[in-house]
């Protein structure tokens, strides 16, 4: 029990921002990880490579500021991990149009000779 009393009254408990924050904020890392379903054709890469940078500067703060808050260093890591993961699906989805752009030019042509 006192350690639950501790907890409540820490500088990180459940009475701060400290504690609210990252635990609202877990709404992103899950959103992106349910969005892992859907095809890469659907992916705004845009969104993506600013939910990266997003992710990376609150990692930074989250590491800086005091008390330090290892709860949404944590939550921006995760955010961080699966958004690297839809930016590399898209990348991957771009050049595999890509090749198969290239590969019925080339048939194409092949035809028409």
């Amino acid at each position: 029990m006192e350690m639950l009393r501790a907890f409540w009254k820490s500088p990180i408990g459940p009475k701060t921002t400290h504690f609210w924050g990252p635990v609202f904020n877990w709404s992103l890392p899950i959103a992106a990880f349910v969005d892992t379903k859907k095809p890469p054709e659907m992916i705004s890469v845009n969104m993506t490579a600013v939910m990266c940078g997003y992710s990376a500067l609150f990692m930074r703060f989250a590491w800086m500021v005091q008390p330090r808050n290892l709860h949404l260093l944590v939550c921006h890591a995760a955010n961080e991990t699966v958004q690297l993961y839809q930016l590399s699906r898209w990348i991957n989805a771009q050049q595999n149009s890509q090749k198969k752009d290239e590969t019925e030019t080339l048939n194409s042509n092949k035809d028409g000779q």
